[in-house]
C-alpha cells in the first residue's frame, strides 16, 4: 500500500516532470472529456493532433450537438475506433436536453455517477473527468495504473477488483485529479511495459517488484484474425469514386467507402487490378485486393475529402489512383 510519503513523493515528481499537454492547462470539462475519450485508444502524440482538431471544430458541447454525425466523423477522421465519435455525438445531444427530458440543461455533469449515465462513458472516463475537471475524489484505473499497481505489489495477474481497491486506497483526496494523472504519467513515462526506468521512479523505495519489474503483470497475448477482402473501386464520369455510407453498426460504421467482398474475387475483363495492400486493426489483419473500373452509368461520384473515410478506405482509394485529401 502507498504511504503518505509515497503520495507526497509522487505528486512532487509529477509537479516537476509532467509532460506539457494542452488539456492539462485547462479546467474546461468539455476539453478534458475530449482528451480522455481520444486517449483511450490513441497514443498521446497522435492524440494531440486530433484533440486540437476536435476542440477547434467543436469548442463546446452545444456546437457538437448541433452538428450531424457525418460532421463529427469527418472531424474524427484518422483517429480510429469511430464508435467513440458516434457516442460523443450522442453524448452531446443528451447533455443538451433539459432535465425533465433526462438531460443536463447543456452542462456536462460534474459527478462520477452522472457522468457514468452518458453514452460511451465507462468507469475510467467518468472517474478521470470527475476528478480532473471537477475535483471529485474518485480513483480511476487504466492500463498504466494497473501496471504500476502490479509492480508495486508484485502481482502477476491482479484482478480488476484488486486494481480498483488499490487505487481507491491510494487516492490522494486533496488533489485527486493530479493524483490520477500522476499515476498514469508514471506508467506512461517511467513504469513502462519494457525498458523500465526504476532509477527515476519516486515509488521505488516501497516497490515490491523493483528487482524484476518486467515480470509484473503477466503480458496478455493478443490474437489477430486474418481477413481477406476484395474491393472494386468504381469511378464515375467526373473522375470521383462511387462511395456509399455504411450503416451505423458494424465495422467502420457511419463512414463512407467502396463496397468490399470477402475473399479473393476472380479478375473480370472490365476491371483493372491495382494491387494488394495490408492493413491492421487491433484484432484483425486485412489483406485487400484492389481493382478499379469506370462506371459509365454514373455521372457523379463523391469527392473523398468531403466525407469521413477510414484509414483503410484512404489506402484503397490511393492505390486505385483516386486523389484523397491528405491534409486532414
Amino acid at each position: 500500500m502507498l504511504t503518505t510519503d509515497d503520495q507526497q513523493a509522487l505528486l512532487a515528481w509529477y509537479d516537476h516532470h509532467q509532460r506539457d499537454l494542452p488539456w492539462r492547462r485547462t479546467r474546461d470539462p468539455w476539453s478534458i472529456l475530449l482528451s480522455e475519450v481520444l486517449l483511450q485508444q490513441t497514443q498521446v502524440t497522435r492524440g494531440l493532433v486530433y484533440w486540437r482538431r476536435m476542440v477547434e471544430t467543436f469548442p463546446t458541447v452545444a456546437s457538437m450537438s448541433r452538428a450531424s454525425v457525418d460532421a463529427v466523423l469527418k472531424a474524427w477522421e484518422g483517429a480510429g475506433y469511430y464508435s467513440r465519435a458516434r457516442r460523443l455525438h450522442a453524448l452531446s445531444q443528451r447533455v443538451m436536453l433539459t432535465k425533465d427530458k433526462d438531460g443536463f440543461n447543456g452542462e456536462l455533469p460534474g459527478t462520477y455517477a452522472e457522468l457514468l449515465t452518458l453514452p460511451g462513458i465507462g468507469p475510467y472516463t467518468a472517474a478521470a473527468v470527475a476528478s480532473i475537471a471537477f475535483g471529485q475524489p474518485v480513483a480511476c484505473v487504466d492500463g498504466n495504473i494497473r501496471r504500476v499497481m502490479a509492480r508495486h505489489t508484485a502481482q502477476t495477474e491482479p484482478t480488476a477488483k484488486d486494481v480498483q481497491d488499490w487505487a481507491d486506497a491510494a487516492l490522494q483526496i486533496h488533489r485527486p485529479g493530479d493524483w490520477n494523472q500522476a499515476l498514469m504519467e508514471l506508467g506512461a513515462t517511467v513504469c513502462t511495459p519494457r525498458r523500465v526506468r526504476c532509477e527515476a521512479c519516486p515509488l521505488v523505495p516501497s516497490c515490491r517488484g523493483r528487482a524484476a519489474p518486467e515480470r509484473y503483470p503477466t503480458a496478455k497475448k493478443q490474437r489477430k484474425i486474418d481477413v481477406e477482402l476484395t474491393v472494386v473501386v468504381e469511378l464515375a464520369s467526373d473522375g470521383y469514386p462511387v462511395l456509399s455510407q455504411r450503416p451505423m453498426s458494424g465495422m467502420f460504421a457511419g463512414l463512407w467507402g467502396p463496397q468490399y467482398a470477402e475473399g479473393p474475387v476472380e479478375h473480370h475483363p472490365s476491371t483493372a487490378f491495382c494491387g494488394t495492400l495490408r492493413h491492421e486493426l487491433s484484432h484483425r489483419r486485412f489483406t485487400v485486393h484492389v481493382h478499379r473500373r469506370t462506371n459509365a452509368d454514373c455521372s457523379t461520384g463523391t469527392p473523398p475529402d468531403s466525407v469521413a473515410l477510414s484509414a483503410l478506405d484512404i489506402k484503397v482509394l490511393e492505390l486505385a489512383t483516386v486523389p484523397t485529401d491528405k491534409s486532414r
